[in-house]
């Protein structure tokens, strides 16, 4: 009995093996038809991450670009919202899921797009949230991209890990608001990436300031500048300072980015120099390039 159940469980084993080395090559072909792979993190939660992944991304597609937005946030996915996308994802012939489309550049994946019920907690821990992640990529029709956008949910647990032990070759952008309390976990953040020998493209500075409507002189509600500081203290590239602006709010609200509304703002401008600057840092990168042209 103990011989065959020892045979049992090496067989189990063996059949986990043969599955992840098909996924881990699934993986590696999806990776190879998307040129540059942006994965966006903060070090705490409130900074306004998620919608600058969701300007970017939207600025980057207005600009030409297909562009892929991955919401690895598995508890707390907002991109949906932000987008006005509803509904789930459809599967295309066979066992590939199709990314919802948000316009003819710009498709999306998120942990939301999955549930029934939108409202529905997520009750999972770290494996069952990687197998998830590597499935986002392994299992999603992405076809030929430009840019994947990936948002990831604040600090260094699972989430961040996986997306960077799956995709190697990620360029890290770090978002901050200026305040030391929003700093001090970036240090965190980006130390993190350094253990992890992660490309790091560079520092954005959300909140940076609020311009007065009536005026137009620049309040510094949160500080202004901590994260071009922070940039210079550790060698990395300050990519744009993004000012708080109540059109970011209203824009949310109706499920547009800021950067698609007809009207003119401040935030819609420097998130366009933002897509501007990244795509430019992005091309540029010595990383990319080695992994784009090898």
């Amino acid at each position: 009995m103990s011989e065959c159940s020892s045979c049992s469980s090496g067989s189990k084993e063996n059949k986990q093996s043969a599955k992840q080395m098909i996924q881990d090559e699934m993986i590696k072909s999806t990776l190879a038809q998307i040129k540059y792979k942006l994965f966006i993190m903060s070090g705490k939660g409130g900074v306004g991450k998620s919608s600058v992944s969701v300007n970017l991304a939207a600025a980057l597609a207005a600009k030409g670009y297909k562009v892929g937005l991955l919401d690895v946030d598995i508890h707390g996915p907002s991109v949906p919202t932000l987008l006005g996308l509803s509904g789930q994802l459809d599967v295309d012939r066979g066992s590939l899921i199709l990314p919802k489309a948000y316009n003819e550049n710009l498709h999306v994946v998120s942990m939301e797009s999955l549930l029934k019920d939108p409202d529905q907690a997520v009750l999972w821990r770290g494996p069952m949230k990687t197998s998830a992640i590597r499935q986002f990529i392994s299992d999603v029709q992405w076809g030929e991209l430009d840019f994947l956008v990936v948002d990831s949910p604040p600090g260094t647990g699972d989430e961040p890990m996986t997306v960077l032990k799956t995709v190697p070759e990620a360029l890290c952008v770090v978002v901050t608001t200026p305040q030391e309390v929003s700093l001090s976990d970036v240090r965190k953040s980006i130390n993190f990436l350094q253990y992890a020998q992660a490309n790091i493209l560079g520092v954005v500075e959300n909140m940076s300031g609020l311009i007065c409507p009536h005026c137009h002189e620049s309040i510094d509600l949160f500080k202004k500048g901590g994260g071009r500081d922070l940039a210079e203290k550790y060698g990395l590239e300050f990519l744009g300072a993004i000012p708080l602006d109540p059109a970011t709010v209203v824009a949310g609200d109706r499920g547009t980015p800021v950067v698609l509304l007809e009207e003119d703002s401040y935030a819609k401008t420097a998130l366009a120099q933002l897509a501007d600057t990244v795509a430019e840092a992005a091309e540029k990168s010595l990383e990319a390039a080695s992994t784009t042209h090898a």
